[in-house]
């Protein structure tokens, strides 16, 4: 892994030779932020050595590395689901690459349904913590020491400091931030209700197919993480409403602006 890790810098070396320190992964339908890379290097995911190829639908399979507002920043522009048939190990792959190129802050994003009946459709919210009921974690295996320790403490996942600093952010641009719980599932099929009412009872406020492996992977790794979740639909059982990819892309382009200055925000307040 080490290896393979090593020869996808070599690639993207050849085409940027800054420092990021920013790592960013977009979610369904929030590609968008891209736009707001200055003087962008666009690298396609089939070129890079070693990279898996996305096939979930609005995830565009590239990164762009850049400048917002003056921070060196690596965007991965669609991210690797499990429920693609890939192993955990390539889902978190790009993490790892960001690490040996010198990302010390992730800021990962994703589409989710509420849990939670006082969110409502279009909310954003910052994740406090997750639960994994993806069924495994991308730390099983041999002990690869190259990444950090096996046994890693995830009582902080989601670093305190950067959660308050998205509020703060939130308030000056007049949008109050949720703050909750995230469940990560392996999906593909969305949850029934008898799962969400067991989702809600475990304490859980948002639901999705993503986030939680690459946490623990920057975790394990020792960068600093920062959870934005963009309720695109309210989870089964909630409403009357049949679930679909449809509403979840629909609801990120109405909230596109919102999460692009809430983003561009942050980075810039980022010390």
């Amino acid at each position: 892994m080490k290896e393979k890790i090593t020869e996808s810098v070599s690639y993207i070396r050849k085409f940027y030779q800054d420092t990021p320190r920013i790592g960013v992964v977009l979610g369904s339908g929030l590609g968008v932020f891209q736009e707001r890379v200055e003087n962008p290097v666009v690298l396609s995911y089939t070129d890079i050595p070693h990279f898996t190829t996305s096939t979930a639908t609005g995830h565009a399979g590239k990164l762009v590395f850049g400048q917002v507002q003056g921070q060196n920043v690596m965007v991965m522009s669609g991210r690797f689901h499990y429920y693609e048939g890939y192993s955990l190990q390539d889902v978190v792959y790009p993490i790892r690459v960001m690490g040996e190129m010198g990302v010390k802050i992730l800021m990962v994003t994703n589409a989710a349904g509420g849990v939670n009946k006082a969110f409502q459709v279009g909310d954003l919210m910052v994740i406090e913590d997750h639960i994994n009921m993806i069924g495994s974690s991308p730390l099983v295996g041999r002990e690869a020491l190259d990444f950090g320790q096996r046994f890693i403490d995830m009582s902080t996942t989601y670093t305190p400091h950067l959660r308050e600093l998205a509020k703060s952010v939130g308030k000056k641009h007049n949008l109050e931030l949720r703050e909750g719980v995230y469940v990560a599932t392996h999906g593909p099929n969305y949850e029934t209700p008898a799962e969400i009412r067991m989702m809600r009872v475990m304490g859980a406020d948002a639901v999705g197919m993503s986030t939680a492996p690459e946490a623990i992977a920057a975790r394990q790794l020792g960068m600093e993480i920062l959870g934005i979740s963009c309720i695109t639909n309210m989870a089964a059982g909630v409403t009357d409403q049949p679930l679909s990819e449809e509403e979840v892309f629909d609801t990120a382009n109405k909230t596109k602006m919102v999460f692009m200055n809430l983003f561009e925000g942050i980075i810039a307040e980022i010390s």
